[in-house]
C-alpha cells in the first residue's frame, strides 16, 4: 500500500511540495517563488498562472522522489488564504490578477459597510470583522471594476488558492474546505455552514460562482493522470494558519499556536461550539473530519516576518533576514526605541487598516542594532496584546506553540516566552503548516483512522523555552510599547 504524502503548500511569497512518510518524516521538498505585484499604493496581487505552473514544477518533482504516482497515498493542499482568484471553467486560465490577502483596496468599502451597521451582523452570522483582509470585499470589488469578469459570464468560476488548484489538479472540480470558506466573511460558520445568501449579497458575490464546501478529510477528487503519470486522490485540504495548529497538534479546547511567517496568526482551538468574540478576535473553522466541527478563536497580526524582509530589502539595515539575531543579541536592550510595525495597517485587537508604521525613541546613540532589536520585540508585544484579548474572551494560554520561518530565531522565541510570562515550545521540524496538511491527507487516505490519532503518530520533538525576565523589566517594556502604540492609534 502506497503510504507516502505529498503537501502543496502555497505561500504568500512561495510555492512548496514537501514529500511525508506516514509517520511525518520529512522525505524531500522542492521550492519556487512566486513574484508579488504591487500596481498602486496598498496592491497586492499574484500572477495565478504563475503560481499554477510552480505548483505544477515542484509537484513533479515530489512524485518523482516518490518513484511516481503508485508510491504516493494521496496529497494534501495548504494554503495563503484570503487570497482570491478568478479563471474561465472553459480554458482554464486566469481572468484576472489574484487579489493577495494583504492587498487594501476595499478599505473604503469595508468602511461603508461598517458606518452603514453592518459589522455586528457579519461577526455574527461568519465569525469575522468587516475589514480588507478577507475574500468577501475583494471578490465584490473585482466584478464592479474588471469587465472581463462580468464578460465571462457563466464561465467565470471564483475560489481561494486551493479551490484554483484542485480544479487545475483535478481538470475542473471545483471546492473549497470548510477552513478556507470561513475566512471568506460568505459562509455561516454554524449549524449546516454554507454560503450565506444575505452576506453574498452584502458583497455583491453571485452565489453560482463559489465553490462547494468540503470536508478537511474529505477526499475531493484524483488529479488528471496525464499530470503525474497516474492519478492521485486529493484528500486533505486547510487554510495554512489551521494547517498548522493541526501540524501543532493544538486541537484541545484551550491549545494555542503562533504562526511567525510573513504575518503572524495565533489561533486557540475552542472545540465543537464556536465561541463569540467582544475583543475583537476571529472565530473560525479550525477543521471539519466529515460533518463535524472544531472551531477556533484567531487573532491576525498582518505584519512579522516581512518586517525584517522590509529591513533587509527596503532600508538596507541587513544583509540577511538571519542577521537580525545577532544585531539583537549585540546590544543590552532596547535604547528606547519602538517599533510599530504597521506597514499594512493593524490587525487584531485593533483592526486599523488605516495606521501607519513607526519607529520612535531615535537618538544619536541609535544603531541599527536597536532598531532590528525593536523589530523582534514588537512581535512579543503584539502577541502580548492578543494574549490579553484571548484571556477576556475566557480562553487564555496555558503554553504557546509556535512555527514558521521566523520562529527560528532563538533569541525571537526566548523574547516571547520572557514577554508573555508563558513557556514556548517550538517543533524541531518547524514546518508545521505543511505537517498538518500531511496529517490531514493521512486522515483522508485512511492511513490513520482520524485526525487526532495522525497528530498524535506524525507530530515529531520540540524545544522548549521558559520565562526569565523579571517582571519589572516586562513592565517597563510593555509600558513603552503601549506608548509608541498609542501615537500610531491616534
Amino acid at each position: 500500500m502506497a503510504e507516502m504524502i505529498i503537501v502543496i503548500d502555497e505561500g504568500t511569497t512561495s510555492t512548496r511540495t514537501m514529500l511525508f512518510a506516514a509517520d511525518g518524516t520529512p522525505l524531500g521538498s522542492a521550492q519556487r517563488e512566486i513574484r508579488q505585484h504591487y500596481p498602486g499604493p496598498g496592491l497586492v496581487e499574484h500572477d495565478a498562472a504563475e503560481i499554477w505552473e510552480a505548483t505544477l514544477a515542484c509537484t513533479r518533482e515530489m512524485v518523482a522522489r516518490a518513484g511516481g504516482a503508485d508510491h504516493v497515498a494521496a496529497i494534501g493542499i495548504t494554503n495563503q488564504r484570503e487570497t482570491i482568484v478568478f479563471w474561465d471553467r472553459a480554458t482554464n486560465e486566469p481572468l484576472a490578477p489574484a487579489i493577495v490577502w494583504q492587498d487594501r483596496r476595499t478599505s473604503a468599502d469595508c468602511a461603508a459597510l461598517k458606518e452603514a451597521g453592518h459589522e455586528t451582523a457579519v461577526q455574527a452570522t461568519s465569525g469575522l470583522l468587516l475589514d480588507p483582509y478577507f475574500s468577501g470585499s475583494k471578490i465584490g470589488w473585482a466584478l464592479r471594476h474588471w469587465p472581463q469578469l462580468k464578460d465571462a459570464g457563466a464561465r467565470l468560476a471564483v475560489g481561494t488558492i486551493e479551490s484554483w488548484l484542485v480544479y487545475r489538479l483535478t481538470g475542473g472540480v471545483h471546492v473549497t474546505d470548510a477552513t478556507n470558506a470561513s475566512r471568506t466573511a460568505l459562509m455561516a460558520i454554524e449549524g449546516e455552514g454554507g454560503w450565506n445568501a444575505g452576506l453574498c449579497d452584502l458583497f455583491g458575490v453571485p452565489m453560482r460562482l463559489l465553490p462547494e464546501i468540503t470536508g478537511c478529510t474529505t477526499v475531493v477528487g484524483t488529479t488528471d493522470p496525464a499530470l503525474f503519470g497516474g492519478a492521485i486522490a486529493i484528500a486533505g485540504i486547510a487554510g495554512d494558519q489551521q494547517a498548522a495548529t493541526i501540524g501543532q497538534a493544538c486541537l484541545s479546547p484551550g491549545q494555542t499556536k503562533a504562526t511567525f511567517g510573513t504575518g503572524a496568526f495565533i489561533l486557540s482551538a475552542s472545540g465543537a461550539t464556536r465561541r463569540h468574540s467582544s475583543n475583537r478576535l476571529l472565530a473560525t473553522v479550525l477543521v471539519q473530519e466529515g460533518d463535524a466541527r472544531v472551531y477556533a478563536l484567531e487573532g491576525s497580526v498582518f505584519v512579522a516576518g516581512s518586517l525584517i524582509k522590509w529591513l533587509r530589502d527596503g532600508l538596507g539595515l541587513l544583509a540577511s533576514a538571519s542577521e537580525s539575531e545577532g544585531l539583537a543579541r549585540a546590544v543590552p536592550d532596547n535604547g528606547g526605541v519602538y517599533l510599530v510595525p504597521a506597514l499594512s495597517g493593524l490587525g487584531a485587537p485593533h483592526w486599523r487598516p488605516d495606521a501607519l508604521a513607526a519607529l520612535s525613541g531615535l537618538s544619536f546613540a541609535s544603531t541599527k542594532a536597536h532598531v532590528a532589536r525593536a523589530a523582534l520585540e514588537a512581535q512579543s508585544y503584539q502577541a502580548h496584546d492578543l494574549k490579553s484579548a484571548f484571556a477576556a474572551d475566557g480562553v487564555d494560554w496555558a503554553e504557546l506553540r509556535i512555527d514558521g520561518g521566523m520562529a527560528a530565531n532563538d533569541w525571537m522565541a526566548q523574547d516571547l516566552a520572557d514577554m508573555l510570562d508563558l513557556t514556548v515550545e517550538r517543533p524541531d521540524f518547524v514546518e508545521s503548516t505543511a505537517l498538518g496538511a500531511a496529517m490531514l491527507a493521512a486522515t483522508g487516505a485512511g492511513i490513520y483512522p482520524d485526525l487526532k490519532t495522525a497528530a498524535q503518530a506524525m507530530r515529531g520533538t520540540a524545544t522548549r523555552f521558559t520565562p526569565a525576565l523579571d517582571a519589572t523589566q516586562r513592565k517597563t517594556r510593555l509600558a513603552g510599547w503601549q506608548s509608541a502604540l498609542a501615537k500610531v492609534l491616534g
